[in-house]
């Protein structure tokens, strides 16, 4: 029984420090992708480390599919340039599919006009004579 919670105990440190590698990593991938990307990006911290995770399975994912048998680590220095690229990918997608992505050969659509402020006033204020 004690060699087998030793041993369940190992297994579940490898995987805690594997998840807290990957969430780390993802998280400066992503950060580096919205660095790269002209524009204001949308998205907060969980987008941004589910961006750069998914960036390095896209990119690492890719990069194994055009070099047959070649395999690459995420937590290295070729993986951290195709994860980047990858998180790149899907930012670029997120905002052509946002409609952030500007269309120069329409004008710009006409703006609305606010019928009220959102700006709370303070007490009103009656004019000062300066004469």
């Amino acid at each position: 029984m004690g060699d087998e919670t030793v041993q369940l105990s190992e297994q579940f440190e490898v995987w805690a420090n594997l998840i807290l590698a990957w969430v780390g990593f993802g998280t400066l991938t992503g950060l580096f992708a919205k660095a790269i990307m002209p524009g204001r990006d949308p998205g907060g911290p969980i987008a941004t480390l589910a961006m750069g995770i998914g960036g390095s399975v896209i990119g690492c994912g890719t990069l194994s599919l055009c070099f047959e048998g070649y395999h690459v680590s995420p937590l290295s220095m070729t993986g951290f340039v195709v994860a980047t690229g990858g998180a790149f990918v899907i930012l670029f997608f997120y905002k052509l599919l946002s409609g952030q992505v500007v269309d120069e050969s329409q004008p710009p659509p006409p703006r609305r006009m606010r019928l009220y402020s959102t700006r709370r006033r303070s007490a009103r204020r009656e004019p000062v004579d300066h004469y």
